[in-house]
This record gives C-alpha cells, structure tokens and sequence, in this order.
C-alpha cells in the first residue's frame, strides 16, 4: 500500500513539473521575436517573423536546420547502442538516413526558393 501511495505521489509531482515547465516554455516560445533584425533568405519579401509566413519559414528552417539532424544523431546513437547488445540496428539507421533526408529536402527547397527569389527586387 506505501508503495502505492508513494507512486501516486510521484506521479503528481511529475505532471505538476510538466505543467510549469509548459508555463516557462510558452513564455519563452512568445519572447522569440526577430524585432527589426534583417532577415535573410526570406521566402516572402518584406515579411519578418512575426508574420505568419515568416513564421512558417522560420519553422520549416527549424525543422530542416535542428530537429531533423538532431534526430539523426540520436538514431545513430540508438543504432550503436542495439549493435553493442547484439539487436538489430536496421532500422535504427533507416531512421536516421530518413532524418537526413528530410533535412536534405528541406534544404534544397530553401536554396531554390532563394535562388527564385534572387531576380525579383
């Protein structure tokens, strides 16, 4: 019955530290503002990030720029990890080259649509 008790507790605890955690990061995700800093390479001329469109470019850029290498990373470390206690890595290493992938991609979609963008003034 204590252990119980003393699980319940802890499970409390952790969703009472998941909701302020949520609390600090939404107020840390709303204080991210480009201001008047230049942007470069932007999709849309004359949008800045507080706009929608800036915003979506700034999100594709996270995800191409951060997330997805970041995420391949941590598939090669998993793909390691299973190799060294002896199960397989295959998949592990689908994910990661995946990962890469979409990184590539998005990559390239941003160096054609700056390439497009460079003509017009």
């Amino acid at each position: 019955m204590e252990v119980n008790r003393t699980m319940n507790q802890f499970e409390k605890r952790v969703v009472i530290a998941l909701a302020l955690c949520l609390v600090i990061m939404q107020g840390v995700a709303l204080a991210q503002n480009l201001g008047a800093a230049p942007q470069v390479n932007v999709a849309v001329q004359g949008q800045t990030g507080a706009q929608p469109e800036g915003a979506f470019l700034n999100f594709v850029n996270w995800i191409g720029n951060v997330i997805a290498p970041v995420g391949a990373g941590v598939a090669v470390l998993g793909a390691v990890g299973c190799y060294a206690t002896g199960r397989g890595v295959f998949r592990w290493l689908v994910t990661a080259a995946g990962l890469l992938a979409i990184s590539g991609v998005t990559r390239l979609i941003e160096f054609w649509v700056a390439q497009g963008g460079a003509g017009v003034s």
